[in-house]
């Protein structure tokens, strides 16, 4: 990975997760030279700790621009190859990174197994729990001004409409514009990724729970 900086914050990263007593199912990165892009994905497997989700993806976003702003930020990275480069530097880019967290519910218990002779029975059913995990989710993120939105994907079978893909997506974004070494953008990632886990595991308990009332 051509991202010296970037690549720092993901083996601290794996560093970090390594540590807790999180099933790691993916820990990737990529890079996609045409947009100046980079990245990081990690799945973690919910199966085993919950009853209605599958999964969190973290997907961490980044670009040379990003990388190039950082560089001539902090000390000591004088070096960087990225510097060099005229294009990225004159760019007038903040050095954050974008974090996006994904949680992917079971769809055959999340909702009803059958229609009991409505159609769209199965989704307004799942609808209602999802009404109140969006509302209780927005009041605990409400501190961190994000942007929470739900993925979901609609199929039919003979019992009618149902949801084929359930997905609660949020948000976030990290500045590191007042950082002024690798150190320390090291242990801000690490602040912040305990930060996402704690957000993560309060949501988990709370679409959880919400799901198991419905279903009562």
């Amino acid at each position: 990975m051509q991202y010296p900086i970037f690549q720092s914050v993901v083996n601290k990263i794996n560093s970090s997760l390594t540590k807790r007593n999180i099933d790691v199912l993916k820990l990737k990165t990529w890079e996609e030279s045409k947009i100046n892009a980079a990245g990081l994905e990690i799945v973690i497997d919910l199966k085993k700790s919950t009853n209605h989700l599958k999964q969190l993806n973290i997907n961490f976003d980044w670009d040379r621009f990003r990388e190039a702003a950082l560089a001539n930020q902090l000390n000591g990275t004088d070096e960087h190859p990225m510097l060099k480069q005229k294009h990225l530097t004159s760019a007038r880019v903040s050095p954050s990174i974008d974090v996006e967290l994904v949680w992917h519910f079971d769809e055959q218990t999340s909702q009803p197994a059958t229609s009991k002779g409505d159609a769209d029975y199965r989704i307004q059913m799942a609808g209602e729990w999802m009404e109140i995990v969006s509302r209780e989710v927005n009041e605990f993120l409400a501190s961190d001004d994000i942007i929470t939105r739900w993925h979901l994907e609609i199929d039919g079978d003979a019992e009618g409409r149902y949801l084929s893909a359930i997905n609660l997506i949020s948000y976030f974004q990290f500045s590191m514009e007042n950082l002024e070494s690798l150190n320390e953008v090291l242990t801000f990632v690490d602040r912040k990724l305990t930060h996402l886990l704690f957000k993560a595991n309060r949501i988990i308990k709370i679409a959880d729970k919400k799901v198991d009332l419905a279903a009562a």
